[in-house]
């Protein structure tokens, strides 16, 4: 345990005696500003060392100031700002005197705070009374923070396997259903996924994770020596669904393609024929109940391109990396009613098994990762609201 008390202790080149406590900084204002204002590169690291002594020597009722200062905070000062707040509550610990549970509670329990810092305010309650952070995860299915709503869910996910132990499938069919409805880690949903499909309840998951299946694919266009990815082809220009253009090999038009795959895989490989030093576009078109923002999240091994109603969003000039499910996302507003989305998809000319994969998966979702699902009814509701 000391030797964890150290660790603790020993950041920036300084360690702070256990066994003394710093009197209350006469003010942390400053020092706070200054490293908020870290960033990338080094940018403020040296005043940040200079001041950090102060905040990780503040008196235990500042802590709450030091959290707070966490809202908003770019990733740099984050770092700094949480191995403070872990090098006072290490003293603390050292010294036998308990953090205040009601302050802590009270920042915990106020959703407007940085979730890390809600996050690492859990773990300071834990270690002072497992019990109580135990009883609290209930309330957190919905928390705004994923790594909150994890612990919540993985709670659900832990009773709904004893229920399943104890012979109590309908008790353990009920949680695990619960847990899905909140679930927004991937592992935790394709667990529970089975589970359920264990218990005669599968899950439709491209619905869950709200992918987008219908889909109207054109090509495949030349892109030899993986040249073509800022050349822009007729569909970068507009859309025009009847229209018949050039493409690599002949004359290419759009047509239909729906993906029945798991985590709703738009794979090239099936309408276009599985090429190589060629790209493909995809369109579809998504209805809003309102204009509201939005993430879209693409995953995929190859290089791509989006635009969100003819606005360019981002793209990726890398092939054959490794994919994931949400592995870019896109911070975008929809507007009310229809909207129109378009990727493209390049393929180059590695010959290797695993350079085959052709494809992408796109959905759209809140911050959290909830799917927003598409209303073809949204355009006539938004004419009637105006």
């Amino acid at each position: 345990m000391k030797q964890k008390i150290l660790l603790y202790l020993t950041i920036a080149g300084w360690l702070i005696p256990a066994d003394t406590r710093s009197a209350p900084a006469s003010g942390l204002s400053e020092p706070i500003q200054i490293i908020r204002a870290v960033g990338s590169e080094g940018r403020g690291n040296d005043e940040a060392t200079r001041v950090w002594k102060q905040l990780a020597g503040a008196d235990a009722s500042q802590l709450i100031e030091i959290l707070s200062a966490l809202d908003g905070a770019n990733d740099f000062a984050a770092n700094w700002l949480r191995s403070a707040v872990d090098a006072i509550a290490a003293r603390e610990t050292a010294a036998h005197r308990a953090l205040s549970l009601a302050d802590l509670g009270k920042f915990l329990l106020d959703t407007r705070h940085e979730p890390r810092a809600r996050r690492l305010v859990f773990e300071l309650i834990a270690r002072a009374d497992a019990t109580a952070a135990e009883k609290l995860l209930p309330g957190m299915l919905n928390d705004p923070s994923l790594e909150l709503r994890h612990d919540a869910v993985q709670k659900v996910i832990d009773q709904a396997a004893q229920l399943f132990e104890a012979g109590n499938k309908p008790g353990a069919t009920l949680l695990y259903q619960q847990s899905l409805a909140f679930a927004r880690d991937v592992d935790q949903v394709d667990l529970v996924a089975k589970k359920l499909k264990d218990l005669g309840q599968p899950v439709d998951l491209p619905k869950h994770f709200g992918f987008l299946t219908q889909w109207k694919v054109i090509g495949p266009f030349d892109n030899a020596g993986a040249k073509n990815f800022d050349t822009a082809f007729p569909p970068e220009n507009k859309i025009d669904l009847a229209a018949e253009y050039d493409g690599k090999s002949g004359k290419v038009r759009w047509q239909d393609f729906t993906t029945k795959h798991n985590y709703g895989m738009v794979d090239m490989n099936q309408p276009c024929g599985k090429l190589k030093g060629v790209l493909s576009y995809a369109y579809t078109e998504f209805f809003s109940d309102k204009a509201q923002p939005v993430e879209l999240r693409l995953g995929g091994k190859n290089s791509w391109k989006v635009w969100l109603n003819g606005k360019f969003l981002f793209g990726r000039d890398e092939y054959h990396r490794n994919a994931e499910i949400d592995q870019y996302r896109m911070p975008a507003t929809l507007q009310g009613g229809r909207n129109t989305i378009l990727v493209k998809v390049c393929q180059n000319e590695q010959t290797e098994d695993w350079t085959v994969e052709w494809e992408f998966q796109l959905r759209v979702t809140d911050s959290l990762g909830t799917p927003i699902f598409s209303n073809p009814d949204a355009t006539r509701q938004t004419a009637l609201n105006r």
